[in-house]
């Protein structure tokens, strides 16, 4: 797991980092502003990979907090004061919670996209809306058209050929390549219900592959209307590497182990 810089963070006892921000950040659940911060602060908590915010009391709309009525038990670094947010005609239970560390005494956490039913329901930095976590400042991510040779396997039998990929590098993952879709036996595959979102990339939708080859379902993703730092993928479609065989200019590449490999068991799918 990678993190900020020791030059970028502070660190706390309870072994938080923890980041000032200076990017402008508000959170509406309905109609009703419930944060609205210009000295936000980005932290990281223990084995969690992804950032969240904490913001200073004066930025928050403490009238729309009330002590939790089931606060949970050994979450969030330690936090024992929860609150649930009362707006827009509802109730969001433990929706914000304070850190124990000296360091963030004065600032309320909010959960973000992670838990569907216990966030706000807009976020934004300046005036671009946020979607599933804040994003890492310390992390990046390129898509850059190649010419390499790509091509992908799955029990044997070539699903993807191209000499035309685009490689996506992000900070701490495997490179993904993503192969136009006329370099893909989409035959062999079905789509699915599944979807993810991703801060940095957008929304993708998902394929499973036919038959009874011993993959995972939604191995294959594709970036409909990709984010524009990354619009070189749309509509390209990538493959876990974690879980299918990837040849790149001859070269067979390792299977990488990544925080999705546990959930990429092999069986059958259909």
């Amino acid at each position: 797991m990678t993190f900020p810089t020791e030059r970028a963070v502070r660190t706390t006892p309870e072994g938080l980092l923890w980041e000032p921000s200076e990017r402008w950040v508000r959170g509406r659940k309905g109609d009703v502003t419930v944060v609205d911060s210009r000295h936000p602060v980005l932290v990281w908590e223990p084995d969690v990979p992804v950032p969240l915010y904490a913001f200073p009391r004066a930025e928050v709309r403490e009238d729309l907090l009330r002590p939790a009525k089931n606060p949970p038990t050994g979450a969030h670094t330690g936090s024992r004061v929860f609150y649930d947010l009362e707006a827009d005609g509802t109730v969001v239970e433990n929706a914000a919670w304070t850190f124990p560390a000296a360091d963030l005494a004065g600032h309320i956490a909010f959960e973000w996209f992670r838990h569907w039913d216990s966030g706000l329901d807009h976020w934004y930095e300046e005036e671009e809306e946020i979607f599933v976590h804040p994003r890492d400042p310390h992390k990046r991510v390129d898509a850059m058209p190649s010419a390499r040779h790509v091509v992908v396997e799955i029990d044997g039998t070539v699903v993807a050929d191209t000499h035309r990929p685009v490689l996506l590098f992000e900070t701490s993952l495997p490179t993904r390549y993503y192969v136009p879709r006329e370099d893909v036996r989409l035959d062999l595959f079905a789509p699915t219900d599944h979807s993810t979102g991703c801060p940095y990339k957008g929304t993708a939708r998902y394929w499973s592959r036919r038959g009874e080859a011993q993959v995972p379902p939604n191995i294959v993703w594709s970036y409909a209307d990709p984010l524009p730092a990354v619009g070189a993928v749309k509509g390209l479609l990538a493959f876990y590497n974690e879980a299918v065989d990837i040849t790149v200019d001859g070269e067979r590449l390792e299977r990488p182990v990544t925080p999705f490999t546990p959930g990429l068991s092999p069986r059958s799918s259909t």
